[in-house]
């Protein structure tokens, strides 16, 4: 059985080379906060952030599309709840 043979979820499983191709400014940005030998590593955890916020967005649509999109002054005031701040329903302050 082969590694293509078995699901692994993200962050799982061994290790596989690849090539990636970024722009010179995006790849300079990563060595300056990791360092050479970090790149994969930091490349890999935004990779695991990306998918779970693609997997996030997936169930918040399927969450609007079986009971309509949530209330925005609910979620303003949860928001304020939770931050401890003034709920704001995203109008500018005057």
């Amino acid at each position: 059985m082969t590694d293509d043979d078995v699901d692994f979820p993200p962050g799982d499983g061994p290790t596989s080379g690849i090539s990636v191709t970024l722009t010179a400014g995006t790849l300079q940005a990563i060595r300056e906060r990791v360092g050479k030998r970090g790149v994969s590593a930091y490349l890999e955890k935004a990779a695991q952030r990306q998918i779970e916020r693609d997997n996030l967005d997936e169930l918040i649509a399927d969450f609007d599309k079986a009971h309509g999109p949530a209330d925005p002054e609910a979620v303003a005031a949860k928001r304020a709840r939770l931050t401890g701040g003034a709920a704001n329903t995203g109008a500018a302050a005057a």
